[in-house]
């Protein structure tokens, strides 16, 4: 019997590079060797964007970018997480159970009140019991994340094992974070000081969907210094994450030509963005086609979306009929 695998991408617009070498690259494997469940977190990108503008095409097009990508809707379940109201039911136990110290202590909540403290709201603080119940549904052992998800999923196996605990079974097994290579990929933005992701900004991304103009455009500003003052000097963050993102884009003789020339203090940082944005144009192009293909086949889509709601349900139904018949929930 296979294993399950769960994964969710949420759907406040469209996926940049970090979501497709972070995960969605490794999706594309996962789905011939795995029980595979991908889902569009519409439900959490309400913690952060409670009025979406335009909370339907942000689905539509996460969803394009999926079979863009290359998943396939046969060998895989990929659904909208609000077309399966089971995720929140078993939300709603799983949070009698979740204590309110442990869910303060989360980083990422921590980190939102930083930064958003006039938008600190129960579904912010109670996000890492949405995300497990996501997990626990599928009664998934694997879980594509990338590290700043990893204490969410450390909190996934406490709240599991937490049920198990109070009701005498070994019921949910316990989730671990997967990916095919030796440690989880981090894809660099293009501001200079962290990851690659939308809450950052559109120009700190690049999507798969981005013209080559645009590509180009948001390349050229990419943040960079004066260049290096002495020989093999150590990289400073900005210029790090630059050459971090050449060497998952470009050849390996690229990315060694330009470290040497930096390493010589001869690099021009000009050139140097030039390469860096045409080999971005090259990666992305064959999913850049595809979307602009998959998104004008609405019969298409609406057919993926109701097959993987059908397929979500059937499972979530499942576990949510064990689920009550463990707490106790029995009819008349």
């Amino acid at each position: 019997m296979k294993e399950t695998v769960v994964s969710g991408i949420r759907s406040t617009g469209k996926l940049h590079l970090g979501n497709y070498y972070g995960a969605v690259k490794n999706f594309i494997k996962m789905q011939d060797e795995y029980n595979c469940y991908f889902f569009i977190a519409d439900w959490h990108s309400l913690t952060t964007h409670p009025t979406p503008e335009n909370l339907h095409g942000n689905i539509k097009n996460v969803v394009v970018d999926y079979l863009a990508c290359g998943l396939d809707p046969e060998k895989s379940t990929i659904y909208v997480q609000s077309d399966v109201p089971e995720i929140i039911e078993l939300y709603l136990y799983l949070n009698m159970n979740a204590y309110l110290g442990e869910l303060e202590r989360a980083t990422s909540f921590k980190d939102k009140v930083r930064s958003s403290p006039d938008n600190v709201n129960a579904g912010l603080l109670t996000y890492p019991v949405l995300m497990a119940a996501d997990i626990l549904i599928h009664k998934a052992t694997k879980v594509p994340v990338g590290k700043d998800q990893e204490q969410h999923l450390e909190m996934a196996r406490t709240f599991g094992n937490r049920f198990n605990r109070l009701y005498n079974q070994e019921y949910f097994p316990e989730p671990y974070a997967f990916s095919y290579t030796d440690k989880l990929v981090k894809v660099p933005g293009l501001d200079g000081k962290g990851k690659m992701g939308k809450s950052e900004g559109d120009a700190n991304c690049i999507y798969l969907s981005d013209t080559p103009e645009a590509i180009r455009k948001k390349v050229s500003r990419a943040v960079t210094d004066g260049g290096p003052t002495e020989e093999n000097q150590q990289k400073p963050e900005a210029i790090q994450n630059l050459f971090d993102l050449m060497k998952i884009v470009s050849t390996e003789d690229t990315l060694t030509h330009f470290d040497d020339l930096y390493n010589k203090m001869a690099i021009r940082y000009g050139d140097f963005k030039k390469q860096l944005a045409e080999d971005m144009v090259i990666a992305t192009e064959p999913m850049r086609q595809r979307i602009n293909d998959i998104a004008n086949d609405n019969a298409y889509l609406q057919k993926v979306v109701r097959l993987g709601a059908e397929k979500a349900r059937e499972s979530a139904q499942r576990t949510i009929k064990e689920v009550r018949e463990l707490i106790g929930f029995k009819s008349f």
